[in-house]
This record gives C-alpha cells, structure tokens and sequence, in this order.
C-alpha cells in the first residue's frame, strides 16, 4: 500500500465526501490499528526511542506466540503503518510517520 500525504488521499472527514477508493484507503488502515494486539504492537514500536524494534523484542510484552506477533506485524505492514527490514532471520520494524500524520489529518475537523 502506498504512503501518501493528506492532500493526496484525503481531505478532513467533514470536508467532503469520499471517493470509494479513498473510503477503502482509509478503512484498511483503520481497520489494521482497530485490533487491540495490533494497536498495542503499533503504539509500541512508534515510541521507541531509536525508532525502531525488533519483531523479537515484540512477543513477551504482548503475550502472544510469535506467530501471531508476526503476523499482526505483517497486517500494519500493509496497511502501510509499519516498514519492514529484514537482517538475517530477524525482522525490524518502524512506524511510518507520514501515514500516521495522513491519518490524524483526515480525522481533523474542518476549519
């Protein structure tokens, strides 16, 4: 899924109506933060301080097996929540601030 900027995707909410194709660009990443474990998992790797963390260092803090980390992980990658790295057998992950940001805009209210 490709990152894009506000102005590209979507204007506020209570601006205009959206297209169809916005509608489905904003709910798929609704709907991948809309899990509590995915949330949780988001939240996480977005406040890390060196901005980013290892799909490891993901599955004690949230109790489940890793599996199901990993493929929470794989869900906010699609959505284009999180980038992927992969070093060796080990995924790293960062949140993608400008998908966030395009998030937070469209839920502004309209001035």
């Amino acid at each position: 899924m490709d990152v894009e900027s506000p102005e590209m995707c979507c204007a506020p909410l209570t601006a205009a109506a959206l297209s169809e194709a916005q509608a489905a660009e904003l709910a798929g990443a609704f709907k991948a933060l809309a899990d509590p474990a995915r949330l949780r998992l988001f939240s996480m790797v977005a406040s890390i301080p060196d901005g980013e963390a290892c799909a490891c260092d993901l599955v004690e803090p949230v109790g489940r097996s890793q599996p199901t980390v990993s493929h929470h992980l794989s869900v906010l990658v699609e959505a284009g929540l999180l980038s992927r790295e992969q070093r060796g057998k080990w995924a790293y992950f960062r949140a993608v601030p400008g998908r966030l940001a395009m998030l937070r805009s469209v839920l502004a209210p309209h001035e």
